[in-house]
């Protein structure tokens, strides 16, 4: 009897230790941008807690799976906000595919707005491939709604780094020549590089 509860206790001592090395060998959880990574503003940004699932989005959308997706708010005390989504794929070639499909989300954004607004007038474009990890594309999209009133400008960046997506959004109202676009793609190459 004392040699069968031993052998439980050594069982279990040892699964203990198999479990916690299998935590420790586990690969680190993404990281998210810190508020003062975000591009200029005139007031502070704030950066709320990281949420599993994905945001609310017009342009990316339920693109990349809410399971596997977290992500972070960030606010300034003017009409100034941002996003950020982290997605982690099952492997890289998914990532890949993930990577094209927000990419597509995003450059259809402007028409998508279009269809459900005809008075929307604006544009958007894209401003290339930011040399980080596997990259980071950066696009703008500038709209106008002379019904209603606003103007309104978003930047938007996705990129990859081995099997990990993130997509970064920002806007304001006012125009592209409003935004910071050199301060918004230096947050961009931010977010992928401090994924890992």
């Amino acid at each position: 009897m004392k040699l069968l509860r031993t052998a439980a206790l050594t069982t279990a001592a040892l699964g203990l230790s198999l479990t916690s090395l299998s935590w420790a060998t586990a690969a680190p959880a993404p990281k998210f941008l810190a508020a003062a990574e975000m591009p200029p503003a005139p007031t502070a940004w704030t950066a709320g807690p990281v949420t599993p699932g994905l945001p609310e989005d017009f342009c990316a959308g339920t693109a990349a799976p809410r399971s596997s997706s977290k992500h972070r708010l960030y606010a300034t005390e003017l009409d100034t906000n941002g996003r950020q989504t982290v997605t982690v794929a099952a492997s890289e070639a998914k990532a890949k595919v993930l990577v094209n499909r927000l990419r597509a989300a995003v450059e259809s954004c402007f028409d998508r707005m279009k269809q459900e607004n005809p008075n929307v007038d604006g544009e958007a474009l894209y401003h290339g491939e930011l040399p980080v990890e596997e990259g980071a594309h950066v696009y703008s999209i500038d709209s106008f709604d002379p019904v209603g009133g606003s103007n309104d400008v978003a930047l938007y960046s996705v990129g990859r780094d081995g099997r990990t997506v993130t997509v970064v959004a920002w806007g304001q109202l006012g125009d592209l020549e409003d935004a910071s676009l050199s301060g918004f793609q230096k947050t961009a190459r931010t977010a992928v590089t401090k994924l890992y």
